[in-house]
């Protein structure tokens, strides 16, 4: 298949806000916090859980805007000015993490929170201009490509921080707390170049009639859907399965590297496993898009969800390096292709004048449920001294998750 521009223009911001998520989000951030809270006194479990409860705190905001956001984004030309709304604050707060002190980890708990709120709401007008960039036939395709490539530019983004990391800041340049600074200021950078064009030049071919007051006709079209939700049963049910589902899988992966530490993986180390994983994901990626179109988008997508399932089974026994490798690989093999089916599955179930509203739905279950999966695993270290067993009990989630998913067809025919 031969993508349009209109699509590499999309493809291409996954690219581009995959610096953050790789750099801010998942490697360095977290291990620059945790680092900052030790000096502070502040214990490795503590840290640990105080990292889940920002994640969490960050995500419920756009959880309950995420509805009313996708209901004003469906009005002519509304999607790239609300992406752009919410894109610009979080790219200049992740230059800001670079300026925090490195004693302030409060500050910088604060300044993660208001960059996860824009990146977590600029995704949701992302993720829905995929109806307006390829039909129901190219979706499993296109966003697993947006995926893969996604990846593949986190690991790009990731080699110019590891260069600055093995060098030793540059030869001398920087320091250790400089490095990760650094990197803060590549992840801000690498997000307007490669997300401009979207930015930019986002079309939007769907939309609901333009009118004088969008945000009462918002609210209008919200209480219209609630009130005939019985219409969309099989969309209603596979967002009850994709919120358990994928908690557990936004969960592991914001909180790989604070378990990492806390099993003694030094901080190398660590950042090369999270290079390794981003690369396996890009083919896998473009793997589970390939294995949708000759099985169907429902098999692989329960083929993710039964690999993440025996993932969080065996966390129980993570003791090794070797274990965390083998599981980091697993990871890699699965997480992209759960999450790009996961999106192209719901795009093709709904009306297409309307993906922004029903878009607002699908982030704010899976941003919602990704408060949860945080906490659970908080708590639970907490509770048993053992961040492994905290990603264990993740388990119950993908269990809940496939059972709903298995029984979705009787669902809906009921």
């Amino acid at each position: 298949m031969k993508f349009t521009k209109q699509q590499w223009q999309w493809i291409f911001y996954d690219w581009a806000n995959s610096g953050y998520g790789i750099l801010v989000v998942t490697a360095v951030l977290p291990v620059y916090f945790k680092a900052v809270a030790h000096q502070a006194g502040v214990s490795a479990a503590n840290s640990t859980a105080f990292w889940g409860y920002a994640n969490s705190f960050g995500t419920l905001i756009v959880s309950l805007l995420a509805p009313l956001l996708g209901a004003l984004a469906d009005y002519p030309n509304a999607k790239r000015r609300w992406l752009n709304v919410f894109t610009w604050p979080a790219i200049i707060l992740t230059l800001g993490l670079a300026l925090v002190a490195s004693q302030h980890w409060v500050w910088l708990l604060i300044l993660f929170i208001l960059t996860i709120i824009g990146y977590s709401g600029g995704n949701l007008f992302y993720d829905s201009f995929l109806t307006d960039v390829a039909t129901d036939h190219q979706m499993d395709l296109v966003s697993s490509t947006g995926y893969g490539m996604g990846y593949l530019g986190g690991v790009l983004a990731f080699i110019v921080f590891l260069a600055a990391q093995l060098t030793k800041g540059f030869g001398g340049l920087l320091n250790g707390y400089g490095i990760a600074k650094f990197s803060f200021v590549v992840a801000a950078v690498w997000w307007i170049i490669f997300g401009w064009p979207l930015l930019r030049h986002g079309y939007q071919r769907y939309s609901v009639p333009a009118v004088s007051n969008p945000l009462k006709d918002s609210f209008r079209r919200l209480a219209q859907t609630f009130r005939h939700i019985k219409r969309y049963r099989r969309i209603t049910w596979f967002l009850i399965a994709y919120f358990f589902y994928i908690d557990g899988v936004d969960t592991i992966f914001t909180m790989a590297t604070s378990i990492g530490k806390d099993m003694g993986v030094n901080t190398t180390m660590l950042m090369l496993v999270l290079l390794v994983v981003q690369l396996i994901a890009f083919p896998f990626s473009l793997l589970y898009g390939w294995f949708a179109r000759r099985t169907s988008n429902r098999v692989a997508l329960l083929t993710g969800i039964i690999v993440y399932l025996f993932i969080c089974l065996y966390a129980l026994r993570l003791t090794s390096l070797f274990d965390f490798w083998f599981l980091a690989i697993l990871i890699g093999t699965s997480q992209g292709g759960i999450q790009a089916l996961s999106r192209s599955y719901f795009g093709q179930l709904v009306p297409k004048e309307s993906s922004s509203e029903f878009f607002g739905f699908y982030n704010i279950l899976g941003k919602f449920s990704a408060i949860l999966g945080p906490v659970i695993v908080g708590v639970v270290t907490q509770w048993t001294k053992r961040s492994t067993i905290g990603i264990a009990s993740l388990a119950i989630l993908f269990g809940l998750g496939l059972i709903i998913f298995l029984i979705l067809p009787r669902l809906v025919d009921q």
